[in-house]
């Protein structure tokens, strides 16, 4: 499998493919990536996601933390990267270099763990 290397991320030729001459790179389709807000598939769309893209189906915006591969609650700045610039706002588009959308961002809510969470909640500030 041949690799390619820029800056800290690598690109596996496997899960990528040339788009044009430009050295744009193209996901293919058998590895979609889906929307993180609202779980809409984003297939049709070529790599890399410009700062101003949104969701067609949300409307959310696209270049973000939580649908970078590096995001991560576990990290200072919640941040794989050790130097991205800290990004306050997770939801919204920003500029950073580092970003690289990663497949399965969306995580649905649970809905009986956000009653039990509630229930729990009621029961603790009780009167």
């Amino acid at each position: 499998m041949m690799r390619w290397h820029f800056g800290r991320h690598d690109f596996e030729t496997e899960k990528y493919e040339r788009k044009d001459n430009e050295g744009m790179l193209a996901k293919r389709e058998s590895d979609s990536l889906v929307c993180w807000n609202c779980g809409t598939s984003l297939e049709g769309r070529s790599l890399p996601l410009l700062r101003l893209d949104t969701c067609r189906a949300c409307n959310a915006e696209l270049h973000v933390c939580k649908l970078c591969m590096d995001y991560h609650t576990g990290y200072a700045k919640h941040c794989r990267e050790p130097t991205a610039e800290e990004v306050r706002n997770k939801t919204e588009a920003n500029f950073c270099d580092h970003f690289k959308p990663r497949p399965g961002a969306y995580f649905g809510k649970d809905q009986a763990e956000i009653d039990r969470t509630k229930a729990a909640l009621a029961q603790l500030f009780k009167k």
